[in-house]
């Protein structure tokens, strides 16, 4: 079973109105002067806020799925049925057919039409596994009338999905508000299904816009501090007019209950969205064919850049839209249209909000230049096509090598001993046959294969792993071991102590990972010859 989150904790009682004594022109204070800040918001904050779930909690509904799983009965092994008559018991029937279990899910939604539209989050509706079948959905409103809903369209990738029920009369509904104008440290509502509980009204405030919390490609969660608990997901997020300003959809907790860590999709994401599946359409998103990955310390270490700013470009889709745009395998893109990626508006954000068809210019840092290209943004595909597009795949043995040994080599080159000390890698040059080996199907593939792994090297701390393939080390390739040590200490000579490695393992696309070289060790002293 899987459940949801989301919501918001409990906060209350406004301020008292204060004089703002004005300072010399030009004099300095702190932002947080006493004096100069109201506790009252704009209007002031409600002594209670029973009229407004008096209001909205008749458009919130419980939301349960009927699921059932097909297994196969357990065989008894040869000779087991005699041990069952030797002792007394009864053998299980072993002509039994498979058996059939049921089980389900719970969560939250609420109302956007008088003729009985529900949006939900997808997780809520979806199979626990992938072998279950959703056999029923009910929809449970505030006054406990239940419907059996359909399924009008799904989101996998932002996590919502619309439904249908066919009421006997107009039902309450609610709509979405502007969640671009939501500032930390506004006061929200929310009301969903706890455990099960049926409706349930928390209140708190905002208390961080943007957070990226690498549940998917478009994190942008508003952060409250609401009380958040298993079977809220997919409930509504209000502001204090009323307003639909998201849905509850995850929560950071150590212990799986609330500690006032919890996320909702911003309503100026799900709205959109929310048109297209009612419309029956498949939701249409920018795509440009790049696979990515943040510029974490290392990385930024190693190409003299600015962490988390810009995304590092690990493969680029062959014929797609960033292909024919000139992006190349190792560049940084910095902005977007003008807007700079970072990890609040992140590239897989700012790329999906453009325009299908929009030719949008995109900043890269190359090789330590800045340079400008211009893109034309296509439609995203479907996921099952993008699988296809990327190859992407995972044959769960990737600690070593599938015939059953270790890359080694015999004796050491003066390219292979200098690059082991500095990385901590034992490397080799990748021959047909330890390509083989690996079960490495693409026969371009170049580099060197990691024979052994030095634990206590910042390689190893890193998760590089025997059999892996460094395919270039500071985005030049490496197809020899003195190549990887011309380049090390090219690195060392321009005061770089971190490089970037551009690492393959198996048939999956390659990724980059900036390693700490290892000190390099003083020159030996001449040992004094003795005196005649």
């Amino acid at each position: 079973m899987r459940y949801v989150y989301g919501i918001t904790g409990a906060i209350l009682l406004g301020g008292a109105a204060a004089s703002l004594s004005l300072s010399p022109l030009g004099a300095q204070t702190a932002q947080n002067e006493p004096g100069s800040i109201s506790a009252v918001p704009p209007g002031g904050a409600p002594m209670s806020f029973a009229n407004l779930a008096d209001r909205l909690q008749p458009a919130v509904v419980n939301i349960a799925t009927r699921q059932s799983v097909t297994v196969r009965q357990q065989q008894l092994p040869p000779g087991f049925e005699e041990f069952f008559r030797r002792f007394g018991g009864q053998a299980p029937d072993q002509n039994q057919g498979p058996v059939t279990q049921r089980g389900g899910s719970l969560g939250s939604g609420f109302i956007i039409s008088p003729d009985g539209y529900v949006v939900t989050n997808n997780h809520v509706i979806a199979p626990a596994r992938p072998d279950a079948v959703v056999e029923q959905i009910t929809v449970t409103l505030a006054d406990r009338t239940e419907y059996e809903a359909e399924v009008v369209g799904r989101d996998q990738v932002a996590d919502i999905a619309v439904l249908k029920i066919n009421p006997t009369r107009p039902l309450p509904f609610v709509r979405f508000g502007d969640s671009t104008r939501t500032r930390v440290g506004d006061w929200v509502i929310a009301i969903g299904n706890p455990f099960g509980l049926g409706g349930t009204v928390t209140a708190g405030i905002v208390s961080a816009l943007h957070r990226n919390i690498g549940a998917g490609l478009y994190d942008r969660y508003i952060q409250t501090d609401a009380s958040i608990n298993s079977g809220n997901s997919g409930g509504p997020m209000f502001d204090v007019n009323g307003n639909v300003i998201g849905i509850n959809t995850a929560l950071i907790s150590p212990t799986g209950g609330n500690v006032g860590i919890g996320f909702a999709i911003p309503a100026e994401q799900v709205a959109p969205v929310v048109d297209q599946l009612r419309r029956g359409e498949r939701v249409h998103r920018g795509y440009i064919g790049v696979g990515m990955q943040d510029v974490d310390e290392g990385v930024a270490a190693a190409l003299g850049i600015d962490r988390n700013r810009g995304t590092l470009i690990r493969s680029v889709t062959p014929g797609g839209p960033a292909a024919r745009a000139g992006v190349q395998e190792g560049d940084v893109i910095v902005s977007v249209g003008g807007r700079p990626v970072t990890p609040d508006a992140t590239l897989a954000y700012l790329i999906s909000q453009q325009a299908i068809g929009a030719r949008v210019p995109i900043e890269v840092i190359r090789q330590g230049q800045r340079r400008t290209l211009n893109i034309q943004i296509a439609e995203r595909p479907t996921e099952d096509e993008l699988a296809r597009l990327n190859g992407v795949e995972d044959d769960g043995n990737n600690d070593s090598n599938d015939a059953g040994g270790k890359p080694s080599a015999p004796t050491q080159s003066a390219g292979q001993r200098s690059a082991q000390a500095a990385l901590g890698l034992a490397l080799e040059p990748l021959t047909p046959a330890m390509a083989q080996r690996l079960n490495i199907r693409d026969a371009s593939v170049r580099g060197l294969v990691v024979g052994t792994v030095d634990p206590n090297s910042d390689a190893g701390q890193k998760g590089l792993q025997t059999g892996d393939i460094i395919l270039s080390i500071n985005q030049q390739p490496t197809a020899t071991p003195e190549a990887a040590a011309s380049i090390v200490d090219a690195a060392r000579r321009a005061g770089r102590n971190t490089v970037l490695l551009q690492v393959k393992r198996g048939n999956n696309p390659p990724a980059y990972i900036g390693v700490d070289l290892a000190r390099a060790a003083a020159p030996a002293r001449p040992t004094p010859a003795p005196a005649h």
